[in-house]
Formats: structure tokens, C-alpha cells, sequence
């Protein structure tokens, strides 16, 4: 019986820039910040130690153009422990690391295969019987259905399709290289390796369509493990596939409900067995964590009172947790405004709340937030109209309550 494996990544975004962690913890932020670097490294050893055949990257190596070449020499370093190996890799480029927006290069080893931009090419592994095809961008932003001009399969092998796509679409995805399911399994391919979507998906499972999801978390809308999936084929046929997890750092939530609470001396044993729920669910990685709040009572309005200070109060007590522990962000939801007005107790917070134009509010957060965004980098999160009008809300709350309340704009308890 003859059987091999393969790997299928995507979405490496090397050296991706990660911002606004290291004002707090800069040795946790750097461990994100050389994440990506990490995860990469633990791909190359997965494949070393899994002995597979051959690695697949289906796009999005980087974020755009190198700062320096530091970058480029550093996947060179890892191709050619691969190359050592004796393990090939073959990559197709995506949208962030389209032909037009990469302007340096450097030399890999021959085992390294890019599939060349703007049409499908096949290569073969006569010894494995196996036919991959793959098509790399010429450019950043792509409409047309480029998956309509992959070949049908080659008879008697393995047919393996390599593509960058966002399929119908993925919430949170640019469309990019739209095409259907029913575009990929016309072809009669035995495995379609995708790239684009961030998030793990088994599209189909006969034949095998899948995202691995990116290999590394870049922000706190990419959480949970992260990593690539290994594939078995035998006589010919896929037989199975799994996720191997690679990371080396975790973006995780932290859900804190303070319902129930009467004050502050619940609060720190009650924050200290969610961190410590969130960090056991690490791995052992270390985690940037998203605290949010739910619930209402008066531990809300004395939380909503402090601003900048919530996130400070609440990393002092993730250090009895963990030393890899960082708290990103405090947030107190957009369903906790409504539940603070009501706990304030002074009828001028509801005069002020209910005779506020929101529509206009509502207009100009949206303006002032996608103004924000379109000056943000690639890549980071980009800010919501909605939190940013929540957030007003509740503060307008606190400071009526209690007019020594600071004002706290642009916190982490935002």
C-alpha cells in the first residue's frame, strides 16, 4: 500500500505589524510581535517530523511589500531547512502578496515552487502520483472567477488545486476571486488547498475543500488555536486530514459576568477565575486576552467611572494568573449601556440620553471611524461606530452620576 502525507497552510502574513500591545507588557507584545516568525519555524518542524512529502502555502506569505529584508531572509532561512530535508513547497500567491505589490526578492531553494501569476500551472510528482495546480495573483484586488480556468483532473493521479480565494464570501473577508463550490468540484480534484479566510473551515469533505485558517492569530478577531492541516493520501485517494496547531501565541476572549456582584471585593476573585480559565485554555502559549464585561449593577458604574484605569487594575490581577498574560482590552458591551443608565439613579441621565439626536451621533461616529480605519495598517483591527457611540454613552452616564468622573477618551475601556 503506498501512502504519503502533505501539508496545506495559508496565510502566514509574515512579520505582520502588530500595534498597541507593548504599551503595557512589551515582553508579552514582543512574543506576538515575533509570532509569526515562531509559527513558521514550528511548520517547517512539523513537516520535518511528520516526514511529509511536499508543503502547500495557498497565498498570503506576507502583508504587502518587506520594511526591509529581513523578512524575505528569514522564510529563505526556513525554505532551506525544508530544502535540507528533502521536502518541497509550492506556493501560490494571494492578494497580499501578489506579484504587484512585492518589489524585493530573493533567491530559494530549488525545492521551493511559486506558481507563476495571471494563469493556472500544473507540476507533477511522477514518484507520488500527484498533479498539483495553482495559480498565483498578478494583483492585489481580483473579481473575475479565476477557478473557471483550472483544468479538469488528471486521470490516474492525485489532482490537488491551490487556490487564494473568498469563495461566496467570509464575514470579515474582502471578496476576492469570487467563485462557488460547485466551480472547485467541477474539476474532479481529489483536494482543493484554499487561502484567504483566517478562520479553520472544511468547506466540503468529498472531495476535501478546506482554509486552514492563518498559521498565526494577528489580533483579538482572530482567536483560538491557529495552525495548518496535514493530509493523508493512500493508493490514491485522501483518506484523512486534521489540524496540526502552530502557533506560538493566543489571541483568547475573557467573558466576565459581574451579575450579582455588590461590590468591588467580589470582583477580583470573580476576574481571576475567568483569566485562569482563559489561560488554561492556552496550551500553555502565551495569551493576549479581550476582557469583556457583561451584566449590570452598580460594579458596572464603578467600572465605567475609572476609564483607562479598568485595564491597568484588571492586568495587575492577570499577574496572580500567569507571567504570559497580557489584558489587551477592557470592554463593557454595547448591551451594558442600557442596564448603566438605568443603575444611575439621576433622572437628568435619561432626560440627556432620550433627548440626544442619535442619528446625527450616530453619523458622525461612523465618519470620524471609517476616517480612523482607512488610515490604520493592513491588518489591524479596524474601529466600530457602534462601540465608540456605547462607550460615549456610558461616560456620559458615569460623569452625570459623579462629576468628578475623569473623562478617559481613548482608553482601553473603551
Amino acid at each position: 500500500m503506498s501512502r504519503f502525507q502533505f501539508l496545506h497552510t495559508a496565510d502566514l502574513h509574515l512579520d505582520s505589524p502588530l500595534r498597541g500591545l507593548g504599551r503595557r507588557r512589551p515582553d508579552i507584545a514582543q512574543l506576538f510581535r515575533a509570532a509569526s516568525r515562531t509559527a513558521l519555524a514550528n511548520l517547517i518542524a512539523a513537516a520535518i517530523r511528520e516526514q511529509v512529502a511536499f508543503v502547500v502555502i495557498a497565498g498570503d506569505l506576507w502583508d504587502g511589500d518587506w520594511q526591509d529584508f529581513a523578512t524575505g531572509q528569514h522564510f529563505a532561512l526556513e525554505m532551506g531547512r525544508l530544502a535540507r530535508a528533502g521536502i518541497p513547497a509550492f506556493i501560490a500567491r494571494g492578494n497580499h502578496d501578489a506579484a504587484s505589490r512585492i518589489t524585493r526578492a530573493l533567491p530559494l531553494p530549488d525545492g521551493v515552487v511559486q506558481f507563476g501569476p495571471g494563469r493556472v500551472e500544473t507540476h507533477r510528482l511522477p514518484e507520488l502520483g500527484v498533479a498539483l495546480h495553482g495559480y498565483s495573483f498578478a494583483t492585489q484586488a481580483v473579481t473575475e472567477n479565476v477557478a473557471l480556468s483550472f483544468p479538469a483532473a488528471e486521470p490516474g493521479l492525485v489532482n490537488i488545486g491551490v487556490l487564494h480565494t473568498a469563495l461566496t464570501g467570509r464575514e470579515g473577508h474582502a471578496s476576492y476571486a469570487p467563485c462557488t463550490l460547485q466551480d472547485l468540484l467541477r474539476t474532479g480534484y481529489d483536494y482543493w488547498a484554499l487561502g484567504h479566510i483566517h478562520e479553520r473551515e472544511v468547506v466540503h469533505r468529498d472531495p476535501p475543500v478546506i482554509f486552514p485558517g492563518n498559521l498565526q492569530g494577528r489580533h483579538s478577531r482572530e482567536a483560538g488555536a491557529k495552525g495548518a492541516t496535514l493530509v493523508t493520501v493512500e493508493d490514491g485517494a485522501i483518506t484523512a486530514h486534521r489540524q496540526l496547531i502552530l502557533d506560538a501565541a493566543r489571541w483568547l476572549p475573557t467573558r466576565l459576568s459581574i451579575n450579582g456582584l455588590t461590590g468591588e471585593d467580589d470582583l477580583q476573585p470573580t476576574l481571576q477565575a475567568a483569566l485562569a480559565a482563559t489561560v488554561a485554555a492556552a496550551d500553555g502559549s502565551p495569551v493576549a486576552t479581550r476582557v469583556t464585561v457583561s451584566g449590570s449593577g452598580p460594579v458596572l458604574t464603578q467600572l465605567a467611572a475609572r476609564g483607562a484605569a479598568v485595564a491597568e487594575e484588571f492586568q495587575a490581577v492577570a499577574y496572580a494568573v500567569s507571567d504570559s498574560l497580557l489584558v489587551e482590552k477592557v470592554v463593557l458591551t454595547e448591551g451594558q449601556a442600557e442596564e448603566f443608565d438605568r443603575t444611575a439613579g439621576d433622572q437628568e441621565v435619561s432626560a440627556v440620553l432620550a433627548t440626544a439626536d442619535m442619528g446625527a451621533i450616530r453619523a458622525r461616529a461612523e465618519a470620524l471611524v471609517a476616517e480612523i480605519g482607512r488610515r490604520m495598517p493592513a491588518g489591524t483591527e479596524q474601529p466600530a461606530a457602534e462601540a465608540a457611540i456605547a462607550a460615549a454613552r456610558r461616560l456620559i452616564a458615569a460623569r452625570m452620576a459623579d462629576p468628578e468622573t475623569p473623562c478617559a477618551e481613548g482608553t482601553d475601556a473603551d
